[in-house]
């Protein structure tokens, strides 16, 4: 694609950005139960490409299910670290698979590339299964081009233990988490509450949204690129102070080092999505028991709690060029609100899910798994808060990729001391800037 998008492109981008999400009225849907498309002598296949861990589970449950249907699960790496490249390039070669998991951030991209497929008439009856906010992540312009997988509501995950040990309470506010940090590098040498992990953007993205102005919205035809606001440079004063005091360690996350610091003691807590929980249980397995979950810090003034989720969450995509559209949005709908593949999901650690119900998603009230490593507690009632409190005028640009390399740069810059925090969300917000330009977007800027 060259520099410019075409009008109806362009018209995408815009209803991205606004969410124009209103639930279709009407017919076209299928009833709930009604049988898989497809005779079972010879199913329907379809092609799934996932990057969830153990999701086979689930896919074999649908399989055994709907003999109409036969899903075939290729696994692929997670998307921003390769898996989105190979699927816009199958659907440019018209190879691309029926069903992909697409983050709620990235389908704005993948609408402006043309890669999604319209299913309004097969899932326009299913909204009313699915949190609002997260079914409307995939809805532009009235109509349906993915189905909500989970979202990734922030806690804060903390050695209960340790805290206790140092008479610490689980921070209630970001003053609250200052103070704590400062004490446990008085108590112990070696620990650090957290690290700064200035290689995540979705993760700064996401301290940046709990912290209360939006980033992206618009103006009439043009983008308004907010990024350079007060709340976000109060959130970016607040962590370059704990920086300047040397109270974090600034290692990356979900690094090998990482993981040892859970194992040994050397980080005792992190501000984390929802799906975190089995990043902790499968790589420091021996802290089991002593780990707890909270809800994420507030900030002062706060009139409601405030949360935000971890790059949005996960959606299951009909994308473009599918032969079988209708089994498609079946499979997609089936996997993200059935019960039992709920359940299945919810243990393979893939987030909070977007069913509104949960009632029947049995592992949310009791896991044998989760919740004795975190000493009997139901984790599940805080990220339940937490997703709820999830800012519902949070948008995404199309250019998604973009603002995670230049972030994730800028920020990495400033924990080396080449500028400060601060620093790095307005050259962040100058290059979104300089991005949605070269699409040929109007663009205005505001703080």
């Amino acid at each position: 694609m060259g520099s410019k998008i075409s009008r109806a492109a362009r018209a995408a981008a815009m209803a991205a950005a606004i969410g124009l999400a209103a639930a279709c009225g009407g017919g076209g849907g299928q009833p709930a139960g009604a049988p898989a498309s497809g005779d079972p002598a010879k199913p329907v296949t379809l092609t799934f490409w996932s990057w969830v861990p153990d999701i086979q589970k689930a896919v074999d449950q649908f399989n055994s299910s709907h003999p109409g249907v036969k899903v075939n699960l290729e696994t692929i790496t997670p998307g921003p670290d390769g898996g989105y490249a190979k699927m816009l390039a199958a659907v440019k070669a018209g190879n691309a698979p029926d069903v992909a998991q697409v983050g709620y951030d990235s389908l704005p991209s993948f609408l402006v590339n043309g890669a999604l497929q319209d299913v309004t008439e097969y899932a326009q009856d299913d909204a009313a299964k699915f949190v609002g906010w997260q079914w409307q992540t995939g809805v532009f312009g009235g109509k349906v081009y993915a189905i909500p997988q989970a979202s990734g509501p922030m806690g804060f995950y903390y050695r209960k233990d340790l805290f206790d040990k140092w008479g610490i309470a689980a921070p209630k506010t970001w003053d609250d988490f200052a103070a704590a940090a400062a004490t446990i590098r008085k108590k112990d040498k070696d620990a650090y509450i957290s690290t700064f992990a200035a290689n995540q953007a979705p993760w700064l993205i996401s301290l940046a949204q709990q912290a209360g102005q939006q980033w992206f919205s618009t103006e009439g035809d043009s983008w308004k690129v907010t990024i350079d606001n007060p709340d976000t440079r109060r959130m970016a004063a607040f962590w370059q102070k704990l920086l300047d005091d040397k109270v974090l360690k600034t290692e990356a996350d979900l690094s090998n080092a990482w993981y040892k610091d859970l194992q040994t003691g050397g980080i005792v807590g992190w501000i984390g999505g929802s799906w975190g929980d089995a990043i902790i249980r499968g790589n420091a397995p021996k802290t089991s028991g002593k780990w707890a979950v909270a809800p994420i810090p507030q900030w002062p003034g706060a009139a409601t709690f405030t949360s935000a989720s971890w790059a949005g969450g996960s959606s299951s995509a009909i994308l473009k060029g599918t032969k079988n559209p209708a089994a498609a949005t079946e499979f997609a709908v089936w996997l993200n609100s059935d019960p039992q593949s709920v359940n299945t999901l919810l243990s393979a650690g893939y987030g909070w899910p977007s069913v509104k119900d949960t009632s029947k998603v049995t592992n949310l009230q009791k896991d044998d798994t989760v919740f004795p490593f975190y000493g009997g507690q139901n984790i599940w009632d805080v990220f339940k808060q937490s997703d709820a409190a999830v800012a519902l005028d949070w948008r995404w640009p199309p250019v998604s990729d973009a603002l995670y390399a230049t972030l994730t740069d800028n920020a990495k810059a400033a924990v080396q001391g080449q500028g400060t925090l601060t620093d790095a969300f307005a050259k962040t917000q100058q290059a979104m800037v300089d991005q949605l330009k070269a699409k040929g977007l109007s663009v205005v800027t505001g703080g």
